[in-house]
């Protein structure tokens, strides 16, 4: 296991704070770090060439990750917005078997279905989400509709009241994620959507797990003030499958530890459009996202979603059009924000959920639960967020 020494700039200097272990000391320095300053300097770009990728002392070393060019084909990618799986790039990083970095494979324009459905789609009832907490179902309904006026209007009133979705902070899709109990129950299942279902599905295969199953989803929402603390992802009851992670809208740091949070964990950007496949020995290692960062050029979009999908999709494509007046509310929510979308197999093969205590599945999820991304507008801090998601 490549233990990192991430300690760039003046993050060795930095005092450590009692009980404080090594990775929440990095969560702690990348989450106060200044954009455009030494402090990022030891964070590895996966997008730039490697005589430019800027890995700190002791970093381990960026590997090309060989990829499964013939599990898909040119036409399912392309059904799905991808490139063809042999133009992707693909990285790992020596002592992280199993991690695979995939830098943006989505054809030119086609990132804007997937945002659109994120934040137009998925965020609609029957799924779950952080506001159903504190609003009835009927609230919660359609946050689009309730907030596309808002948000067409943002650059105008930038002193109004925050929309419904800019209060967004996480969905769940499929088997949806119980935050109280950290687990998956067969009783509480909608159907998992086909779209994203399929790829999943071909991502997951050009990594090497055909036969994948996109059984759970957990959309999470940042602000720029936003961060998703230290955790595991270990709830799943089949950890031999691949855990799918997809990036849009503003650039974000993710810090990948070990096994245990003694271990210094090594930084990353992830940029719109960025895949990241956690697997075998990766697949149950800590991690975070302590730092969204804002538009070098101030609230603008990441140069990749500025170019409309093609007017012409194929016939059979998941990808449906993007509107521009759609496109108008997605882009103005994204100038300050990124959306992350994580999927999951839970069950392997013929596997059942195990039988619970009846009072366990009286429990109702849709009002318990809280949101496991902490932004600076929160009135209560808590130190250790989502420690096993």
């Amino acid at each position: 296991m490549g233990k990192m020494a991430a300690a760039v700039g003046s993050v060795a200097t930095l005092a450590v704070e009692p009980g404080e272990d090594a990775f929440r000391k990095l969560f702690r320095f990348y989450r106060q770090s200044r954009p455009g300053t030494a402090d990022l300097e030891g964070v590895i770009d996966f997008s730039v060439s490697h005589a430019a990728r800027g890995t700190g002392p002791g970093a381990p070393k960026v590997v090309k990750s060989q990829l499964n060019l013939c599990s898909v084909s040119d036409h399912d990618a392309l059904r799905a917005g991808l490139q063809p799986v042999s133009k992707w790039q693909a990285h790992g990083l020596q002592g992280y078997p199993g991690f695979i970095f995939i830098s943006n494979p989505f054809l030119p324009g086609y990132q804007w279905h997937w945002v659109k459905q994120c934040l137009k789609l998925y965020s609609r009832k029957p799924n779950v989400c952080n506001l159903d907490k504190h609003m009835t179902k009927e609230e919660t309904q359609d946050l689009w509709e309730q907030s596309k006026e808002f948000l067409r209007c943002k650059e105008v009133n930038k002193r109004r009241p925050r929309s419904l979705l800019e209060k967004l902070r996480w969905v769940t899709l499929g088997y949806h994620y119980n935050w109280d109990s950290k687990r998956y129950s067969a009783d509480h299942y909608t159907p998992f959507p086909s779209d994203l279902a399929f790829l999943s599905e071909q991502v997951a295969a050009a990594c090497g797990f055909q036969g994948f199953q996109a059984e759970a989803g957990i959309l999470n929402y940042y602000r720029l003030d936003s961060t998703l603390g230290i955790h595991v992802d270990r709830s799943e009851l089949d950890h031999s499958r691949p855990l799918l992670s997809f990036s849009f809208g503003q650039s974000a740091i993710f810090l990948l530890g070990g096994l245990k949070r003694d271990e210094a964990p090594t930084p990353m950007f992830m940029h719109s459009g960025d895949i990241m496949v956690m697997s075998g020995f990766s697949r149950l290692l800590n991690h975070a996202v302590p730092r969204v960062l804002p538009s070098p050029e101030g609230e603008s979009l990441p140069g990749c979603l500025r170019t409309p999908p093609p007017a012409d999709l194929p016939r059979d494509s998941v990808v449906e059009p993007c509107s521009g007046e759609d496109w108008q509310v997605c882009a103005s929510y994204l100038k300050t924000a990124r959306v992350n979308m994580t999927v999951r197999q839970v069950l392997a093969v013929g596997q059942d959920f195990p039988v619970e205590p009846m009072e366990e599945n009286k429990r109702n999820i849709t009002t318990e639960g809280s949101c496991h991304l902490d932004d600076d507008s929160s009135q209560v801090k808590r130190a250790r967020l989502n420690p096993d998601c």
